[in-house]
């Protein structure tokens, strides 16, 4: 079996694979693994968090076109793809399409803490993994209502929230500004290293005798009788009895699972199936909490009304967020990254203009109805998609990992993924 993808996705997949014990597993990553979305995500596990389809977004997605600094930014341009993607999404901003969304997600959310904790403690996986909950934080009546909403919403999924004053903010987080006028803790959150959690994660996935080779690109996945029979690379890499392989070079399996995040689309267009998923552009900024002008955050935070997550992870505080459309490529844009640090400025005290320790920008794979495609692709036996999670890729990594393991090997999940049939876009 093959993983294409060496992501939080791709990595918890092949783990729990290679698992059972019947399958002979090798992951197949273009360049190092936890490169991409998985290395500079926010690190922060959110159950219950709800997709970015909801009333309103449309509204908010026009108006942020002229404002560079909007947590929600579309860059003026020409892309038919794009617009495509926008008006399907725009169809599922309603309340009935978020009701069916929280449905589909809540028994994957509710499942996810238990898994991390396992995860963490069986495989002994060293990623600076931390089960404290996190804040949403609120400078304004009108965001403070809004998570208000949200958190009736999720709570009649089963996820549980507390709402706070600005003083009992203040004392769960004392960097916090008098100006705040309340927020919520999710106790069910947790926080952790991404890009250690998916390294450590690899580590017991090699222990449980997965191959994995980083470097080594997939040129297209081969396919005879609509049946997959392997992949074709386009790099070198190392074969199982230590021999180079040459570039071209055939690699055989019965069963492949594309879990490439937002590049998932461009390598299935070659098979003639397409997927609607737009990458979102978003950053990071690391800093020092013992600098001037960086807050030692005690607990992590999410700044609401600029939808900016600050994460406490091992020696540094990671400033992240933002969702961009501008395409499928790496350029930090200044006034975006800028963003961060002028957003936590309004929600923290004494943070100033200090130099970061790491700025990043990586891309989230979004669909437009706001779910995940996890299942098998129709018109080919044997092949299977893990991707468009959008921003819940690293908490939903682990339960998409396990439920498609058991949906190849066992022909049925433990629980419902019907819901991330990719089937959805492609009939």
């Amino acid at each position: 079996m093959i993983v294409i993808g060496g992501g939080v996705i791709g990595i918890c997949t092949a783990y729990y694979l290679a698992r059972s014990g019947t399958a002979e597993v090798v992951v197949l990553e273009r360049g190092d693994l936890a490169e991409g979305a998985s290395r500079g995500n926010a690190g922060m596990i959110s159950p219950g968090h709800p997709p970015i389809n909801g009333p309103g977004r449309v509204r908010q997605a026009i108006r942020s076109l002229g404002d560079p600094l909007s947590p929600l930014y579309l860059a003026p341009r020409w892309d038919p793809g794009l617009v495509r993607w926008l008006w399907s999404f725009s169809r599922f901003c309603t309340e009935e399409h978020l009701e069916h969304a929280m449905a589909s997600l809540a028994p994957l959310g509710l499942a996810t803490p238990d898994l991390f904790q396992a995860l963490v403690g069986e495989e002994e996986l060293e990623c600076d993994f931390r089960p404290s909950g996190y804040l949403e934080v609120c400078r304004s009546v009108t965001g403070l209502d809004a998570v208000r909403r949200e958190a009736r919403l999720i709570g009649r999924y089963g996820f549980e929230t507390e709402e706070l004053s600005a003083d009992a903010l203040r004392e769960r987080e004392p960097s916090i500004r008098e100006d705040a006028v309340g927020g919520f803790a999710h106790a069910d959150g947790s926080t952790v290293n991404p890009s250690r959690f998916v390294t450590e994660l690899a580590r017991a996935a090699r222990n449980l005798g997965a191959t994995i080779r980083p470097g080594t690109t997939v040129d297209r996945i081969e396919v005879a009788s609509e049946s997959v029979i392997g992949v074709r690379i386009r790099s070198t890499g190392e074969s199982a009895n230590g021999k180079e392989l040459d570039a071209g070079e055939m690699i055989e399996a019965g069963t492949v699972v594309v879990a490439t995040g937002s590049y998932s689309g461009g390598l299935l267009e070659r098979l003639g199936v397409g997927l609607p998923i737009q990458p979102a552009k978003g950053y990071h900024e690391d800093r020092d909490p013992g600098r001037p002008g960086t807050p030692d955050l005690e607990q992590p935070c999410l700044l609401v009304e600029r939808s900016v997550f600050c994460t406490p992870m091992d020696d540094f505080v990671r400033f992240a967020g933002t969702l961009e459309f501008s395409g499928l490529n790496h350029e930090i844009r200044p006034d975006r990254l800028e963003q961060l640090m002028r957003s936590a400025s309004l929600y923290f005290d004494g943070v100033q203009v200090a130099d970061p320790l790491d700025v990043w920008v990586g891309l989230r794979p979004c669909t437009p109805d706001g779910l995940p495609v996890i299942g098998g692709l129709p018109g080919y036996r044997g092949l299977y998609a893990a991707t468009g999670h959008g921003m819940l890729g690293l908490t939903l990594g682990p339960v998409t990992g396990k439920l498609l393991a058991e949906h190849i090997l066992e022909g049925k999940a433990s629980l419902p993924i019907e819901p991330f049939d990719p089937g959805r876009f492609l009939r």
